[in-house]
């Protein structure tokens, strides 16, 4: 399955980026890359929509505390949004989704110009 990152930016509100398909090893460098670009703009504050990822591995969760811990070294943070199924579950069973502020009923994201 092909793996896909949008992005929102948002004038005074966090980015939302939206992750589609699987998130393991071969596609962790990509949302690693989206992530890098948007800190070096000086994005802070990630919203990582999880409502269209169908799986994620260790390699995924890797890239999601990274990228908190990143936006934390600057003052800002990220937070993911929208899970279910087994991806809800991995969350939950890692931890992450106290640690990363997880929110399943968080309204998802109908607007996706942003290509990352």
């Amino acid at each position: 399955m092909t793996f896909t990152v949008t992005y929102v930016e948002r004038d005074g509100g966090p980015t939302r980026l939206c992750l589609v398909g699987e998130l393991d090893v071969s596609s962790a460098p990509q949302l690693n890359a989206v992530i890098d670009r948007l800190a070096a703009a000086g994005e802070r504050r990630l919203l990582v929509d999880l409502t269209d990822l169908t799986f994620c591995d260790s390699t995924g969760i890797a890239v999601f505390v990274r990228g908190d811990n990143r936006a934390a070294a600057e003052g800002g943070w990220l937070r993911v949004t929208g899970a279910s199924g087994r991806v809800e579950r991995v969350l939950k069973v890692t931890g992450l989704a106290d640690v990363l502020g997880y929110a399943a009923d968080d309204p998802p994201v109908t607007d996706r110009p942003g290509i990352g």
